[in-house]
Formats: structure tokens, sequence, C-alpha cells
């Protein structure tokens, strides 16, 4: 007879795979599966180059045992520079807020788009302060899928916000200044986390489109809900974005030395030294979800119901002691990474049994989550 673990203390298994997920998305190679919702073309080629060139350099240094002693012996030095730089900035969210692009406007601008009615007028020189969310919005306004929200007498593109606004709406800003920020905090046009970041771009739109239809089922606050479960990797966006800055900035730092140095086998391991994604992940699984909360915290969003169901998801010792609204955004995580890992046969059918009996999923659940379209966010 089997024996349920249901809500109960979380089993290793469980953790097992939650955490081989992560390690998948900021460890591993895997190049990520297409997505309507694609990053920096120009971010992939480079990356692609980055990749062949080190691996030319690394062929070469292996030919030859002084220069592969050399860059053991830099590489090693780089890596413990850039980890203890990141390990120090970590031990302080006062110091990871300083350095991340979160800002109290953003996170106000979410609190409102949840309010039972939310003003327009109040929102609209948030989103004007905020250059990059107003030139998202204008972007997919003029896009052509977008195109018949605009006047049909004329192809002349809307520039003026309070007139995007008016198109876009207010049920539509609800999905997409939660999505739009998501998508700020992560890192971007860099080849050494491409693919990470849009791993994990992925792993939060399954998620946020799991949440939605968990919520509509239970008939919950689905705005809420849904900015939840993508504000659930709003830490771990961060953790990446201030771990690639002091990586960049200390391994440029390191080429310009050797380069001015002249010296190609000191600039050849440098250049041959990779972002320390191993020691990244284990940052990951050790501020991840308590930033989530601690940031919003620092900016004064202590008694916000985002706060609050963030706080719990990283807090509560069991899953039954959730709110509701708190189990619905875990389950649709867990949902995801069970999903995902099944793409690349990385899960086994007794491990997809056993997450889903802990976090308690009900048939009916199971069947609303299967007839979902995964691989596309519906926007506008």
């Amino acid at each position: 007879m089997a024996i349920s673990v249901a809500g109960g203390v979380k089993p290793g298994k469980v953790i097992e795979v939650e955490q081989r997920h992560y390690q998948k998305i900021i460890v591993g190679k895997q190049k990520a599966n297409t997505v309507v919702d694609s990053f920096d073309a120009q971010a992939e080629n480079d990356a692609n180059k980055l990749e062949i060139e080190r691996q030319a350099i690394r062929l070469r240094v292996e030919q030859q045992a002084k220069s592969q002693q050399i860059y053991k012996a830099v590489s090693a030095q780089l890596t413990s520079t850039v980890n203890n730089a990141i390990e120090h900035q970590l031990a302080s969210p006062e110091l990871v807020l300083e350095n991340s692009k979160l800002e109290e406007s953003q996170i106000l601008l979410i609190e409102q788009i949840l309010a039972s009615e939310p003003n327009l007028n109040r929102m609209r020189p948030l989103i004007a302060n905020l250059s990059w969310l107003s030139r998202d919005l204008v972007t997919m306004i003029n896009s052509p899928a977008s195109k018949h929200r605009r006047p049909k007498t004329s192809d002349v593109q809307v520039t003026d916000l309070k007139l995007v606004l008016n198109y876009i709406g207010i049920e539509n800003l609800r999905l997409l200044i939660p999505y739009f920020s998501l998508r700020n905090w992560l890192p971007s046009g860099n080849a050494n986390l491409l693919w990470t970041t849009r791993k994990l771009w992925r792993y939060s739109m399954v998620t946020a489109i799991a949440a939605q239809a968990l919520a509509q089922l239970h008939e919950k606050d689905v705005s809420l809900i849904y900015s939840s479960a993508l504000m659930y990797q709003m830490g771990t966006a961060v953790i990446l974005n201030n771990s690639i800055s002091i990586y960049d900035k200390t391994w440029g730092g390191w080429l310009r030395e050797a380069s001015q140095e002249r010296d190609k086998e000191v600039y050849d391991a440098v250049m041959a030294t990779e972002f320390p994604a191993q020691k990244v992940y284990e940052q990951v699984l050790a501020h991840g979800h308590s930033l989530n909360w601690q940031l919003l915290e620092l900016l004064e969003f202590k008694d916000s119901p985002l706060t609050n169901i963030l706080k719990e998801l990283d807090e509560a010792y069991y899953f039954s002691d959730l709110s509701v609204e708190a189990q619905i955004v875990a389950k649709a995580s867990s949902f995801a990474k069970v999903y995902l890992l099944s793409e690349i046969n990385m899960i086994e059918p007794a491990e997809r049994r056993v997450m889903f009996d802990y976090y308690q999923f009900s048939e009916q659940e199971i069947l609303r989550l299967k007839a979902q379209n995964f691989r596309k966010l519906d926007l506008l």
C-alpha cells in the first residue's frame, strides 16, 4: 500500500526534483526550447561565438603543459574573486537591492493593478517614468498582432502613452505589467547567461499560465495569484542579474589588464574562464525565495498581499499550512517543474507521482492543467 506524503514535511525526493530543475536552468548546458517570447537574437549569436572561442582556447591550452598550469591558476583565482564578491553581496539584502533593477515605483505599479478598481490616471505617471515599460507597451500596441486595437483607418504608429494605455485597457495591463517587470529584472543581452535567462523565462511563463488556470478553477483572485507566480522568480532573477554584473566587471577588468601587459597566456586563461554557474545555483537555492519578500519589505511593501504570499512560500514548513492563494502558486510552480523536466526526460514517473501527491493535486486540477497551451501566454 502506497504511503501518501500529501502536504506534510517535504520529502527528500521532492527536494531532489526541485533542485534538479534549478540546476538544469542555471548550470545545465541545454539550450532553451524555442518559444514565442524570444530574447535578443544578437545575444544568441554572441553566446555561440563566445562558446566556440572558449573551446578553441581550452583545446590549445590542453596541448601545452605550461599554459595549462597558468590557466588553472588564473582561472581559479578569477573564479574565487567573483564568488567571494557575489557571496558578500548576497549576504546583505540591502546590498542586493542597491545593485538590482528593482525600484519602489515598479512594485507600486503592480500593487495598483491589483486594486479592485485600478485608477489609470494614477498609473500613467508611474509607467511614463519607467522608460523600459513605456517602450514595451508602445511596441506591443503597434505590433501587427495588436492592430485590431488601433484605429482601422490609419497605419500611423501610436506613441502617445495615454492612447496606448486606453487601447490596452486595465485587464490587459494586469497581465502585461508583471510580465514586463520580470523580463526587466532578468539579465538581458548577455552571452554568458543567454540560455539560463531563456530557460528561467520559460519556467516563469509555464508557472504563470498554470497559476491562472488554477486560480480560475478555484474562483480566486486571478491577478494576485498570476502576479505572485511571476514574482516567485524575482529573487532568482535579481541574483542572476547581480551575479553576472559582478562577473562581467571582474572578468572584463582582468582581460583589459592582461591585454595591456601583452600577456597572451593570462589573457587566454581569463577568456576561457566561464561564469561560475554552479556557485550561483547554490546561492539561488540559499537566497532566491527569501529575497522575494525581503526585497519587497525593504521597499516598504511589508503589508502587501504579494509580500505575504511570497513570505509564506519561503517560510511555511508544511504545504498544508499555506493559504489557498500561496498553495495555488506552489502548485503552479511544481507543475511547471514537472512539465519542463518531462520535456527533456529528466524525471521518472514515480517522481512525478510524488510531486503531485505532496502538492495535493486533485484529478480536476490535473485535467485543467493538461488542457492548457503552455507554449504561449495570451496577452493581447
